[in-house]
C-alpha cells in the first residue's frame, strides 16, 4: 500500500504548511489507508487548527424557490424538470429577517439566503443586499449563494456586509458535464475568484453519491485545495432522493465508512477548512455522524428543511450533540416561542 505524503510509520505525522499543490495520487493514497491510520492523522491534523469539541452550526432558507434555467441533474429547482415544486417570487424582506432571528434563537451563528438564479439581475441584487445587511444587524454571519457573479455584484454584496458566498463545484472536472451543461466548470471557478477578490469568505464543497466513482468525489477536493486559498468553508452534501430528476438514475450514496473517509481526506487538504456535513445528514445515523466529527467535520446546517429538503430536527441534532460532549450554539440556548413572520 502506497504510504501517504506526511505520514510516518510510526503513526505519528508531521502536519506541515498549508498546501495547494496535491496531486489525486495523495488523495487516494490517504484515502485508502487502514481506517484507524486515517482517522488519527485527520483527528490530529483537526486538533491543531480547531477545537475537536466544537460544532458551528448555521441556519439555510430558499429566499426564491424554483424556476432555475440551470439544468443541474440533482436539483428540484431546475426548470428543465417536473419534480413538482412551485416557482415562487423573491421573499419580502421582513420575512427572510424573522426567519432569521428565529434560527438565530434557535442556536445558529451563520445564516444563509439561497436562490434559485443562473444570475442576479441587478434589480434582485438590490433586495438581496437589504436582506444582508438586515440579518448582519441581528448578530449574525452572512451567507448567500445566488449564482455565478460579476466583480461588480461581489463587491456590493460585500458592501453590504455580507461574510461567505456558497458556490459549489458540485463534483469533479471528469464527472461535471454528466450532471450540468447549461454551465462549465470553469464558471463556477470564476465565481470563486471574483468572491474572494472582492474580500468575500468562500463557501464551497460538492455533492457524493450521484453515480460518481470514489476518484470523482477525491478529484472534487482536490480541486478545492488547490485553488489559491482554500473555501473557508467545505460543504459535504449526500445526495437528496427528489422525484424527476436524472440524477435519480445513476445515484447511489457512499457506505457510511466511505464517508467517513472522505471527510477525514478533506480535513487533511485542506486543514484550516470547517467541513461541514451539510444536505442528506437524514439518511446519517448518529453514530456515523460522530464519525464525521471524529474525522474532522465541524460544522451542521440545523433546521426542519434545507432548500427544499428534509433535515433532522432541531431536537435531534441537540440531543447528539450533548451526548458527545461538542459545544454549539445549539446546546446553549432555548428555541423561542413560535411566532409569525411579521413580528
Amino acid at each position: 500500500m502506497v504510504q501517504a505524503a506526511g505520514l510516518k510509520r510510526n503513526g505519528s505525522h508531521d502536519i506541515g504548511p498549508v498546501r495547494h499543490d496535491w496531486d489525486r495520487s495523495e488523495a487516494e493514497a490517504h484515502y485508502a489507508l487502514p481506517f484507524a491510520d486515517l482517522m488519527f492523522r485527520a483527528q490530529s491534523i483537526h486538533r491543531e487548527n480547531f477545537d475537536p469539541n466544537h460544532v458551528e452550526t448555521a441556519s439555510l432558507l430558499s429566499i426564491k424557490t424554483g424556476g432555475c434555467p440551470e439544468d443541474c441533474g440533482y436539483c428540484s429547482q431546475s426548470a428543465h424538470y417536473d419534480t413538482g415544486l412551485k416557482a415562487t417570487k423573491l421573499m419580502a424582506q421582513a420575512d427572510v429577517v424573522a426567519t432569521a432571528r428565529r434560527a438565530r434563537d434557535a442556536g445558529a451563528s451563520r445564516f444563509c439566503m439561497a436562490a434559485a438564479w443562473r444570475n442576479p439581475k441587478d434589480r434582485d441584487l438590490d433586495e438581496v443586499c437589504g436582506m444582508v445587511s438586515a440579518v448582519k444587524d441581528l448578530g449574525m454571519e452572512t451567507c448567500a449563494t445566488l449564482g455565478m457573479l460579476t466583480p461588480a455584484q461581489a463587491t456590493r454584496l460585500r458592501d453590504a456586509g455580507l461574510d461567505f458566498y456558497n458556490h459549489n463545484v458540485d463534483t469533479s472536472p471528469e464527472f461535471y458535464d454528466k450532471i450540468i451543461t447549461t454551465r462549465t466548470l470553469q464558471d463556477r471557478v470564476d465565481t470563486l475568484a471574483r468572491v474572494r477578490d472582492a474580500g468575500i469568505k468562500v463557501c464551497c464543497g460538492g455533492i457524493v453519491g450521484m453515480g460518481e466513482e470514489v476518484e470523482d468525489r477525491l478529484g472534487m477536493l482536490v480541486l478545492l485545495a488547490n485553488l489559491p486559498s482554500h473555501p473557508e468553508s467545505v460543504p459535504i452534501n449526500l445526495w437528496n432522493e427528489v422525484e424527476g430528476v436524472p440524477v435519480n438514475d445513476t445515484a447511489e450514496r457512499p457506505d457510511p465508512i466511505a464517508l467517513a473517509r472522505l471527510v477525514a481526506v478533506a480535513r487533511i487538504l485542506m486543514p484550516q477548512s470547517v467541513v461541514r456535513l451539510s444536505a442528506g445528514r437524514q439518511y446519517m445515523t448518529d453514530e456515523l455522524q460522530a464519525l464525521c466529527f471524529l474525522a474532522g467535520a465541524n460544522s451542521i446546517f440545523i433546521g426542519d428543511v434545507l432548500l427544499t429538503t428534509k433535515n433532522p430536527q432541531r431536537d435531534r441534532d441537540a440531543n447528539l450533540l450533548d451526548r458527545l460532549g461538542v459545544k454549539s450554539r445549539l446546546n446553549q440556548v432555548q428555541p423561542a416561542a413560535p411566532q409569525s413572520a411579521h413580528d
